[in-house]
């Protein structure tokens, strides 16, 4: 019986493709699943770092292709598509993990004050730019979006498959300051929802992951002074709110995301997963 359980989250021999994974979190997901048998599909809009990951995957003995994207870019995700089909066929499994945060969509004020002038020289909500705002918007959301439009066309067509989309802590209690990343998980989590009823007679299962703070090399630019080495107030606020006491580890997304990835989870979709030390359960 044990065995038989253990079974069922193999991922051995499935063609996974995972948009984003040159980064610190998708790159993670990507060796594991290389590490599980799976043939994975690397895309991202560096192809060096794309390629990095595939090294990895391939110095272990897995197999993997590197792939350059615009995840806004339709033709480019067509190619992609058609690449990966064209090497292994079908793909079984996706993670539209392609996102990040812009600083011309967020405030540099947590809170607006009627008791000053609106433009005190920090960055409030009548200072976002909309270009800034709408590229962070169109990247995690319209990414998302159009990432599983091209590729889960051959899930369903077979009739099965697994998506893994990724959202946030934000997307549940928006944050301060990241107006438009905030606002575009929050649509990430929704579709992801909608999605899934949509799929549900297809045999294609759609769920997401929300992590909650990740120690990436673009937060750690944020929340880490550069100098000393110390948590800046915000970091320090972020540990005070996690109950575990500390940032999350990419390996740590992973055991979530196998299990969703896989047969385990075959009935479940539609779910927000929070993956965050507690943050989302912690109130005072």
């Amino acid at each position: 019986m044990a065995a038989s359980v253990l079974d069922t989250f193999s991922l051995d021999d499935n063609v996974a493709v995972i948009t984003g994974g040159g980064g610190d979190l998708c790159g993670a997901m990507a060796i594991a699943l290389g590490g599980l048998g799976c043939r994975v599909a690397i895309v991202d809009i560096s192809l060096e770092k794309a390629e990095k990951t595939a090294a990895e995957i391939t110095k272990n003995g897995g197999k993997a292709l590197a792939l350059a994207c615009d995840v806004l870019n339709t033709d480019d995700l067509e190619s992609c598509q058609a690449a990966v089909v064209d090497k292994w066929g079908a793909v079984d499994l996706l993670i539209p993990g392609a996102g990040g945060n812009d600083p011309r969509g967020s405030t540099e004020q947590e809170f607006l004050t009627v008791k000053g002038p609106l433009h005190d020289g920090s960055k409030g909500f009548f200072d976002l730019d909309l270009a800034g705002f709408r590229q962070v918007f169109d990247l995690n959301f319209l990414g998302t979006f159009l990432t599983i439009k091209t590729f889960s066309r051959s899930m369903v067509e077979q009739g099965k498959g697994a998506i893994v989309n990724i959202s946030s802590m934000s997307a549940l209690t928006p944050l301060t300051k990241v107006a438009a990343y905030s606002a575009a998980k929050a649509a990430v989590s929704n579709f992801t929802q909608w999605l899934a009823v949509h799929f549900s007679h297809t045999g294609v299962r759609v769920n997401a992951i929300a992590p909650g703070f990740f120690m990436t090399e673009q937060l750690r630019f944020l929340h880490v002074d550069q100098e000393t080495g110390e948590l800046s107030e915000r970091a320090q606020k972020v540990i005070a709110r996690t109950p575990m006491g500390r940032y999350g580890e990419p390996a740590d997304l992973l055991g979530a995301v196998i299990w969703l990835l896989s047969d385990a989870s075959r009935f479940v979709t539609g779910v927000v997963v929070p993956i965050d030390g507690g943050f989302s359960a912690y109130t005072i």
